[in-house]
Parts: structure tokens; C-alpha cells; sequence
């Protein structure tokens, strides 16, 4: 099994501090999922009520007080530290300038968790850019045993198929950092399909519950790493 790093993050310490500067009396600020709004002309925005399908399941199975919507954050925003989980999906091209690689090399360092989703068509641009990202890192195969198909829900054999794409078995990839799994790419699954309602892509309910679990479980797992 990767060996889990079992501290918090820099992120992780912002937040609690920010929790830390409200009364007693005043509610805590609900959790959010940022959608990463990339350049290169990729659909970065598809399946646009996925997130806030999944929030709402998320809110629904745990503990947690989700946000009803979605935010959107670009590489090179100041608001991309408020943040410490990024969603990114799409079919088509990924691009990030020099300055977006920095911080975004920077954010993932310090405490940031990237889940990335392919679509179909977006693979070999995200690829080729996290490789601008972390030119010193490779890709691992999570194995099934791995933490983050063991939180909420249990998925004793990895990622669930939701979409069939090049007749390929799914692929949960994962770049670490000094132990931390700081980006979690689904590849050949197609969750952010699975999280939309049933009138978009005509799932039937076992799929897109599995993949709503799996997101669930994903989202978990960055709090607890």
C-alpha cells in the first residue's frame, strides 16, 4: 500500500484557522468543490451540474455542510489557495502558461489536491501539462487497496466504469508529493458523467450512484490524507 502522509497541510491549517476566527454562535462556512477553468480551448465547464449533483450527495452520506453551488477558479486567480480541492474534466485541449505552472506547482506542494476526470480527449494535453507541472514525477497505479476506494463507500475493485471510451479497463493515476497524493487522475471512467442527473446522459441509477460513491469517497480522502 502507498505510505499516507498523516499530517495537516498548509491548506488544511488556513482553513482550520479561518473555522477558528468565527464565534460560537455563527455557522461555520459550508465546504466547496472548485472547478478548475483551464486555457488551450478544452470544455473545461462540461457536465455543469455534476459538482453541485455531487456536493449535495456528499452533504447527503456524511457529516459534512457542503455549498449548494459550485466554485470556478482560474491557475492564475488569487483565489486559487482558498481553495484545497480542484475539479478539472473535459474533452479537448489543456494549457497552462509558465506563471500557471508555478502556482499550480506551488498550490499542489503546499497542501492542494487536483482530482482530475478525462472525459475523453482531454488526456494527451493534461498529461503533456503535468508533466510541465512535475517534470520530476511519474505516474502510479493506485493499487485496489489503496485508502481512497476505502472511505465512505468500499470499491474493493478500484474505479467504477461509467462510460466506455477505447475498451479499457479504468485507471486510478495518482502523482505524490513527499508521500501526498496531491493529484488523482480518473482516466477511462468517466465519473463527472455519472454525477450528472439522470436526463443528461441517460446513466441508469446503479452507475451513476457508484460513481456518486466514488466522488464521495475521493472528496474524503483529501480531508483525511
Amino acid at each position: 500500500m502507498i505510505k499516507k502522509q498523516r499530517t495537516f497541510s498548509v491548506l488544511a491549517l488556513v482553513f482550520l484557522g479561518i473555522l477558528f476566527s468565527f464565534s460560537a454562535a455563527e455557522p461555520l462556512p459550508p465546504m466547496t468543490i472548485a472547478r478548475l477553468k483551464y486555457g488551450g480551448g478544452g470544455d473545461w465547464y462540461s457536465n455543469p451540474g455534476s459538482l453541485e449533483n455531487l456536493m449535495a450527495y456528499i452533504e447527503r452520506h456524511t457529516d459534512l455542510d457542503m455549498a449548494e453551488r459550485q466554485a470556478v477558479v482560474e491557475p492564475g486567480s488569487p483565489q486559487l489557495f482558498s481553495y484545497s480541492y480542484l475539479y478539472m474534466n473535459g474533452h479537448g485541449n489543456v494549457l497552462f502558461n509558465g506563471e500557471e505552472v508555478r502556482r499550480l506547482r506551488h498550490y499542489l506542494e503546499h497542501g492542494g489536491f487536483l482530482h482530475a476526470d478525462d472525459n475523453y480527449g482531454m488526456d494527451p494535453s493534461f498529461r503533456r501539462e503535468m508533466k510541465k507541472i512535475f517534470p520530476d514525477k511519474e505516474w502510479v497505479e493506485l493499487p485496489f487497496d489503496h485508502p481512497v476506494y476505502h472511505q465512505v463507500f468500499e470499491f474493493p475493485d478500484g474505479l467504477p466504469k461509467v462510460h466506455e471510451h477505447d475498451n479499457k479497463a479504468p485507471q486510478g493515476l495518482g502523482l505524490f508529493h513527499e508521500g501526498r497524493l496531491v493529484v488523482f487522475y480518473t482516466y477511462e471512467t468517466d465519473l463527472g458523467d455519472g454525477w450528472e442527473s439522470e436526463e443528461v446522459h441517460h446513466d441508469p441509477q446503479e452507475i451513476r450512484e457508484a460513481a456518486l460513491r466514488m466522488g464521495t469517497n475521493i472528496f474524503m480522502y483529501h480531508l483525511r490524507q
